[in-house]
């Protein structure tokens, strides 16, 4: 066990001393290789999109097994949650009136519990809410992500308003979880549900972002084409791969601190 820590800490610790750019670089190069272990792995890439749904719901049935056993709501943000919900509400009235599938149901599990985590905050813990840490300003999210998706969105034959809503929740999704990495900035240190909640929403990210991806790629093209013209199908792209780049450093530190038997994760200054 000692060489194989020394071992991480050394690999860390290069990591560390990179310039901003080789470190871009070097998640750039992990990135294209997990995608194409993923490409060769499976073999339908919609089991991708599903898998991300499905990490999330294990994600928020860590945050549900906290709140139940610790009762404490201690480093989460509640911002978050609700920018959670807001997404999920949009992208399920979506699904209803555009495309009922099992995206659908998985979107009705996900937002119920994400309903309930944000009840157990705002009502029977809130005693222990950390309000003066999570200070981020929903409006900074909010008023740009309805600009954007006014500005630019899919241009289907679907209503406009239901068109405007499916951007507004693919620009929503990319930031949510801003407002929850301003709560481990402020605090520096991340107790282990908590983290290990954040680190499943980078995995679904993640996935997320390679469904979309390796679909293009399977298609040749053919799926921007399919989505629309004009610059929404890039906006789709980008959007998949900010989301999954927001969540990136801090994914880093939670690996080297599981690998390292470190329980608390603390994250020097700069992260997230």
């Amino acid at each position: 066990m000692r060489p194989s820590r020394n071992l991480i800490h050394i690999v860390s610790s290069w990591v560390r001393r990179q310039p901003p750019k080789a470190k871009a670089f070097l998640a750039v190069v992990l990135g294209m290789v997990a995608l194409a272990v993923l490409r060769s792995v499976v073999h339908d890439h919609d089991n991708l999109f599903v898998a991300a749904e499905a990490v999330h719901s294990i994600g928020i049935s860590v945050l549900i097994y906290k709140l139940m056993k610790e009762r404490t709501c201690a480093g989460i943000s509640l911002k978050s949650q609700e920018l959670t919900a807001i997404f999920l509400a949009a992208r399920l009235y979506c699904s209803f009136v555009m495309e009922y599938d099992i995206h659908t149901i998985l979107d009705l599990a996900t937002l119920a519990t994400t309903l309930w985590v944000i009840y157990m905050i705002r009502f029977k813990l809130k005693s222990s809410y950390m309000a003066d840490k999570d200070n981020f300003a929903l409006y900074y999210v909010l008023v740009p992500c309805a600009i954007l998706a006014l500005l630019v969105h899919p241009s289907t034959s679907h209503h406009f308003v239901n068109r405007v809503f499916w951007a507004f929740c693919v620009y929503l999704e990319a930031v949510s979880v801003l407002p929850q990495l301003r709560v481990m900035q402020n605090t520096k240190i991340v107790e282990p549900f908590t983290a290990h909640y954040v680190f499943a929403l980078g995995i679904a990210r993640f996935l997320s972002c390679a469904h979309w991806v390796l679909q293009v790629l399977d298609s040749r093209g053919h799926l921007l084409v399919a989505l629309g013209y004009g610059l929404w199908p890039s906006m789709v792209l980008i959007s998949e791969v900010v989301q999954t780049f927001i969540l990136a450093d801090f994914c880093y530190y939670y690996v080297k601190s599981v690998l390292g038997g470190q329980l608390v994760l603390r994250l020097p200054s700069g992260v997230v």
